[in-house]
């Protein structure tokens, strides 16, 4: 485990101490899960924009050209004033 030394303003501090403590668990361990979540959010974002980069529309065509036409599911069907004019 490696150690750093933040700087915080006294009022984010003071909110910190308070949230933690209402979660219960310790400043650490708070800050780390909000830099796992930010962390996590950047990453997967970073992913989507590599594996977009990587598609093609005619490829996309391709596979939903061999989607069967089906009417939906009742429970997954728009009711009857919602569809397009």
């Amino acid at each position: 485990m490696s150690t750093i030394s933040l700087r915080l303003s006294e009022s984010l501090h003071r909110r910190l101490r308070e949230l933690a403590r209402r979660e219960g668990v310790s400043i650490n361990q708070l800050i780390n899960s909000a830099v796992t979540e930010k962390l996590s959010a950047l990453l997967a974002e970073e992913y989507l924009q590599d594996r977009a980069a990587r598609g093609s529309r005619g490829t996309f065509d391709q596979a939903l050209g061999r989607v069967r036409d089906l009417e939906p599911a009742d429970e997954d069907a728009l009711p009857a004033d919602d569809e397009p004019a």
